[in-house]
């Protein structure tokens, strides 16, 4: 058995929660925005929902993404670090390009818990997965601890930010349907 086969076995039925959790949630936002898509506010929010809809299904793509490259086969350690290290790499891209969209946007004004949960959390938890990458040959025990703390990270962080966009729909559409109340 290679060493990368004795090393990732342990972690198998872990990935198979995270990855089908990621994959289940990824389906399940599709749902709920095709559900509300006939709303008015959708189409008037195209920027903000780009700049903080779409993170969450990137989130947990990348929490599939993870749990099937951990699932792999892979013939060594080293060619499993690569992949994490440019999983991590892509990530932090994309983070960036969060933040810009979300920078620029001008339908919501974001508050400090949509800094922490749409820029913050998953830039450290992209720079953890290039640290676990790194380490993965080193020290192999707490590399792939750190690897799985970002899987699930990327799966609570889409789940929390899943949450935050469906109810500030709701909330937002909610008050626009209500009439104006005399003062």
């Amino acid at each position: 058995m290679h060493e990368s086969a004795t090393a990732l076995s342990a972690w198998e039925s872990f990935y198979v929660i995270v990855g089908s959790s990621g994959g289940a949630l990824i389906g399940l936002q599709f749902v709920v925005i095709t559900l509300i898509a006939d709303n008015r506010l959708i189409s008037s929010q195209g920027a903000a929902l780009s700049a903080f809809g779409t993170p969450t299904v990137v989130h947990f793509t990348w929490a599939l993404a993870l749990s099937a490259a951990m699932s792999a086969p892979w013939p060594s350690l080293d060619v499993l670090a690569i992949a994490l290290a440019g999983c991590g790499l892509a990530g932090l891209v994309y983070c960036a390009i969060v933040i810009r969209r979300a920078r620029r946007q001008t339908e919501y004004q974001p508050v400090f818990e949509d800094w922490v949960f749409y820029a913050a959390v998953p830039c450290c938890t992209y720079a953890a997965l290039i640290v676990g990458a790194a380490a993965l040959r080193a020290n192999t025990r707490a590399a792939l601890f750190t690897v799985a703390a970002s899987a699930l990270a990327l799966l609570l962080i889409g789940i929390h930010n899943a949450w935050d966009t469906v109810t500030h729909i709701v909330v937002t559409s909610e008050q626009n349907r209500q009439p104006p109340q005399p003062e």
